[in-house]
This record gives C-alpha cells, sequence and structure tokens, in this order.
C-alpha cells in the first residue's frame, strides 16, 4: 500500500532516493512508529525529506495518499478509507448561533475516534446532510463542508475550522523554494556564502590542543584560538521607492537577515538604477548622498555585492544622460553598473518580482545583461543560487 506515496513523492519532484525508501521500510518492520498516520508521517518525512524546502510538497502528497486512513499497515485495525464520491460537498449549511449552541460534542476526543469507526462499520451508503453519518454539509461530527463544535474531518477542503484532528493541515507552505522568503528561510540561504577563519583575539578554547598538550606535558596546558568567523565581505544596495514599495516587507527581511548573518556588512539605498550617488538615510536622501565613486574607491575588490530591486524602470533611466525620475544624471545609469561590476566581480542582482514577469519589463532585460545574467528571483532557490555564486 505504500508504493504510491513513493511514486507520488517522485512526481511531486520530492527527491527521495531507494536507498531512504528501504529505510523507511525497515523503520516499519522494526516498529518504530507504530502504526498511527500521525506517527508515520513524523517518521516518513524525517527519513525521507533531505532538505525542508521540499516539507510543503511532502505534505501536500502525503494528505492525498493518506487521505480518510488512521492506521498504516495494520491488516487486523479498521480502516478509515472513505469513498472519495461520498466526500463531494453537496452544499454550505448555514446555521444559526442558536442552532450552533444545540449541538453537542460527542465527549472528547477518544470517544470521538470511537464512533467514528463504528460508523463507518455500520454506513453502508453515501450521506448528505443530516446530524449522524459520515456525509457532506450536515452537523455530524464526522464529514466535512457542515458544522459541529468538535468534529473530524473526512475528506475535502476544511470549512469553519474546528476539527479536532486534521491530518492534511500544511505548516510548511513558505518554506518551498519557489516562494518568497520570510527572515528564517533567508538566514538558511545566506549562509551558504560563508568563508571561516580564525583572526583576532586568541579568546576561545581550543579543546583539542589542550587535550593534546596536556597529555604530552603531563599536567594542565591550556591553548587558547581566535573565534572563527565568516569572513566574507558583503556589500548590499537596496533600491527604494516607487514599484519597491510592494516588496518593504521582503526587502526588510533580507536586510535583517544579511545584518545577522554577515560581520562585514555595509549597506546604501539607490532608485531604480546605481548614479552618481547612493545614501544611507532615506530621510535625507536628497541631503546626505555618499558619492558613487567614494564607496568604488573605499571597498576593493574583496568585497561582494548585492544588488537588490526589481530593475522595473523606464529603459531611459538605464541607458540615458538625465533619464532618472528624480534628478539630472549626468551619467547614464548603465555606465555605473558597468564600473560596478568591474570593481566587485562577485556581483549579484535580486530581484524581488516573481521570474515570470521578468519578460514584460525591458529595463530588467538590460539590468540583467549589465550584471552578465546574475539576476536570480528572490526565492529559496534563487538566493540559494546566488550564494553559491558568489561563494565561488
Amino acid at each position: 500500500m505504500l508504493l504510491p506515496f513513493f511514486t507520488a513523492l517522485r512526481d511531486a519532484r520530492v527527491p527521495v532516493s531507494m536507498k531512504e525508501w528501504l529505510h523507511l521500510m525497515e523503520a516499519m518492520d522494526k516498529d518504530v512508529a507504530g502504526r498511527k498516520v500521525d506517527d508515520f508521517y513524523h517518521l516518513s518525512r524525517a527519513v525521507l525529506v533531505k532538505d525542508e524546502k521540499h516539507y510543503d510538497r511532502f505534505d501536500q502528497v502525503f494528505g492525498k495518499v493518506f487521505a480518510g486512513i488512521e492506521t498504516v499497515g495494520a491488516g487486523d485495525e479498521p480502516s478509515l478509507d472513505v469513498p472519495e464520491e461520498w466526500l463531494k460537498l453537496l452544499n454550505e449549511k448555514y446555521l444559526t448561533d442558536e442552532e450552533k449552541a444545540q449541538i453537542e460534542a460527542l465527549g472528547g476526543f477518544d470517544k470521538l475516534m470511537e464512533t467514528l469507526k463504528q460508523r463507518l462499520e455500520e454506513q453502508q451508503g453515501r450521506h448528505e446532510g443530516g446530524n449522524k453519518w459520515i456525509g457532506t454539509g450536515g452537523t455530524s461530527p464526522f464529514g466535512h463542508g457542515g458544522y459541529n463544535p468538535e468534529g473530524v474531518r473526512v475528506g475535502g477542503p476544511g470549512k469553519q475550522g474546528r476539527a479536532v484532528k486534521v491530518w492534511e493541515k500544511r505548516e510548511y507552505r513558505n518554506l518551498d523554494d519557489q516562494v518568497e522568503l520570510g527572515t528564517r528561510n533567508i538566514k538558511v540561504a545566506l549562509r551558504r556564502l560563508r568563508r571561516f577563519a580564525r583572526q583576532g583575539a586568541l579568546d576561545e578554547l581550543d579543546m583539542d590542543a589542550t587535550i593534546d598538550g596536556t597529555a604530552r606535558q603531563g599536567w594542565l596546558d591550556i591553548h587558547m584560538r581566535p573565534e572563527r568567523r565568516n569572513t566574507i565581505k558583503v556589500l548590499l544596495f537596496l533600491d527604494i521607492g516607487g514599484s519597491m514599495d510592494a516588496h518593504v516587507k521582503m526587502c526588510e527581511e533580507l536586510f535583517s537577515a544579511a545584518k545577522t548573518e554577515f560581520k562585514h556588512l555595509e549597506f546604501f539605498y539607490f532608485h531604480n538604477c546605481l548614479y552618481e550617488g547612493v545614501w544611507k538615510d532615506n530621510r535625507r536622501r536628497h541631503t546626505e548622498k555618499i558619492p558613487t565613486w567614494e564607496v568604488l574607491n573605499k571597498y576593493p575588490a574583496d568585497w561582494r555585492a548585492i544588488f537588490v530591486g526589481d530593475a522595473t524602470m523606464s529603459p531611459y533611466e538605464v541607458t540615458m544622460p538625465g533619464g532618472s525620475v528624480e534628478h539630472w544624471n549626468e551619467e547614464a545609469g548603465a555606465v555605473w553598473m558597468k564600473r560596478a561590476t568591474q570593481q566587485w566581480d562577485k556581483v549579484a542582482w535580486l530581484n524581488p518580482s516573481p521570474e515570470r514577469y521578468w519578460s514584460y519589463s525591458a529595463s530588467v532585460g538590460m539590468v540583467r545583461e549589465l550584471v552578465d545574467e546574475r539576476m536570480y528571483p528572490l526565492t529559496l532557490e534563487g538566493l540559494e543560487k546566488a550564494m553559491r555564486a558568489l561563494a565561488k
């Protein structure tokens, strides 16, 4: 019965190897997690999923394959494999507050599950509405699409959010490698850009050297060493204003994560495209600009440059002097971008707009060409690719 689960995972592009599948079968043979679907869910996810970005797809497959089943591989226990045709929602039944108040629970979770098994054995056909049998649109505690203050959803989408047990709950959808990121996921991706070294004061106990020295000397021989730190140095250029207003939350999360992950981090703001000036404080962007030449001269080639912006603007802002919408720029934005890529050969542009929309904007194509196609979508997969490219 578990082979469809394996093939469904592979079809959903969850990379499950045969070795991992055999490990799961061995764990099942040894009854590591028992026969309850909940326990099997946690066991199978721990054995089969190698990367948390696949959790959401795993949950979707698991919910589809094991919908309506309470036990796995137990031949002597009742099965709750309810025919799917029973579970098609007939209609949404709305009850008044007075009617809802009259509905009583069956007496706790254990009693609820015991009664569900009993009714599955007794029920002979499809049931729609009503207050006892398993079906749709009613007030029975079993089924879906109806209302009961203490129920078990059997098949179909949940409607009232009141079920005691919902096996198909997806808790990891924001970890999928095709969706936008949260701060936690950004931190995980940024950690791919690391190069550790031990520099500075001797402020950390070197346990191995201390043990070795003590064994050789015959007395306590304490050795200290510098703390192991990430030596990667990052310049973060953030587009602000205009069309980027829709991506403020995502950029804030990226900025917060970057400040945590990189000891050597400098940041600057720009608008639409890089010109002759950048700034640190958006409230004083017109009065306290930093010359871009100063940034180019101050930070040498061993820094990594990350630009964050949707690159959506008038093509004149990239190609023409005076094309900026905010001021008269003596040199085109493309000139300054070329200077940046010549100064820092490790460059990545992170675009918060979905990649499927990039082809609709001519300026996005221009910027991609200026950064040698090193533009990546601001998703988990895109950010990981960008970090791998910068780490080379």
